[in-house]
């Protein structure tokens, strides 16, 4: 890892950023086989060294475990040589994607004989800010590498040692390749280094954090860089009086159990008064059967037993954990109203066979991804067949839902001609 020096520089983020910037000229005008072959040779040297890796998570752990830290962001903390192993096919994912950089969106030929193309370029310098998962660490670098950006990665101080030894890994790995080592850095974990990021405007051309709202409220209200806002999950279930109730029981336990700690598990159930009496019962049992507390209005603490009084906090709850608000609505009108004022705009889900049900609530909900007979799990780059994404955009503008190698691209426009002056 001769590269290390490049990985986190002692001048501070500014100076880090300027590196970053001459490092993504470079990879601006990379080759995609350059590229290619760089992520190659990154994936590799993280299968070289797991075991320095994991000795490196394993004192993250330790000090994690005399804190406060929940069992879900242990859970995102932990690596094992499983994850490590993810971690590099996911690099290797990233070879077998597109190149979106050079793109042509739209061109076309104007009256005067100019001609007009609009092309994908890279962003620039991408800042990541993230919490305790370390696996974010490589995801985010291969994909600013493969769509041409530089990377300053400042995931949380909980994780600091693992990301460290990733990110001296994989910029060494960069460096052998030919490419500039400094495209792929780890800012500081001092609490000033996140101000210091995201006020680098003129070095940092935009920011993403990922996790919980805490971060990304924080990011919003102090960046003067871009921001493109990603992360929180507060999901929804709605269960229609047309649904196949067998059907909604798989898709809730699937939205709610598979994976509890990630951004697109549901957080609250939402069934129609008519078929409460029935469902209700039959859910609750199946969830709390899977180890789920149940927090419920008075009317599922009715139907189902050892529920727990369903508050505000709940409803505006992302949980994260094996805990799941349950209400009953009228409507659906009154379900797609309750996600309007309590929902993230990340996830929501109708499970319903009736036709202008499913088409109310598409047209109801504002989120950036709507599922129809679907576990709200479904939100996710490789699972829309994209490949790697880098969170889940709940904005509006520039990218919404997954955001892929050309969520990371802006766009220049190529204007040709022979002469022309106007």
């Amino acid at each position: 890892m001769t590269q290390e020096a490049t990985v986190e520089q002692p001048d501070g983020v500014r100076a880090q950023a300027r590196l970053a910037r001459t490092a993504a000229r470079v990879l601006a005008a990379a080759s995609r086989a350059r590229k290619d072959a760089a992520l190659a040779e990154m994936a590799d040297a993280l299968d070289s060294h797991v075991p320095e890796i994991l000795q490196a998570n394993a004192a993250d752990l330790v000090n994690a475990e005399g804190g406060d830290m929940s069992a879900a962001m242990l859970d995102r903390l932990r690596l094992t040589e499983h994850r490590i192993a993810e971690m590099a096919d996911g690099l290797r994912e990233l070879i077998r994607l597109p190149d979106p950089v050079g793109e042509v969106v739209r061109g076309s030929t104007l009256p005067n004989g100019l001609q007009v193309t609009q092309v994908r370029v890279p962003l620039g310098v991408i800042g990541i800010v993230y919490e305790a998962r370390p696996n974010v660490t490589a995801d985010a670098a291969g994909l600013c590498i493969k769509s041409g950006n530089a990377a300053l990665l400042r995931g949380s101080a909980s994780a600091y040692q693992t990301n460290r030894v990733v990110v001296a890994i994989l910029s060494a790995a960069l460096a052998s390749s030919g490419l500039p080592g400094e495209a792929i850095q780890l800012v500081g974990a001092q609490r000033a280094t996140v101000a210091e990021l995201l006020t680098a405007r003129g070095l940092v051309d935009v920011v993403i954090p990922r996790g919980g709202a805490g971060l990304i409220e924080y990011v919003v209200s102090t960046a003067s860089v871009p921001v493109i806002e990603t992360g929180v999950g507060n999901c929804h279930v709605y269960v229609d009086s047309a649904a196949d109730l067998d059907m909604a029981e798989a898709i809730v336990l699937n939205a709610k159990t598979s994976r509890p700690s990630v951004c697109n598990a549901a957080e609250t159930l939402l069934v129609h008064r008519q078929i409460a009496e029935q469902f209700i019962p039959q859910i609750a049992r199946a969830l709390q059967g899977a180890g789920v507390t149940l927090h419920g209005d008075p009317d599922v603490a009715r139907l189902a037993e050892e529920v727990e009084p369903a508050t505000d906090h709940d409803w505006a709850t992302e949980y994260l954990s094996l805990d799941m608000a349950v209400g009953i609505v009228d409507s659906l009108e009154a379900a797609v109203e309750h996600i309007s004022r309590w929902g993230s705009g990340h996830t929501e889900a109708i499970v319903s066979d009736s036709a202008s049900a499913i088409g109310g609530f598409v047209a109801g909900v504002d989120s950036a991804a709507v599922m129809v007979n679907a576990s709200t799990r479904f939100t996710d780059g490789s699972e829309f067949g994209f490949g790697a994404e880098i969170g889940i955009s709940t904005q509006k503008l520039h990218a919404r839902g997954p955001l892929g190698l050309p969520e990371l691209t802006t766009t220049t426009y190529v204007v040709t001609g022979s002469g022309h002056i106007r």
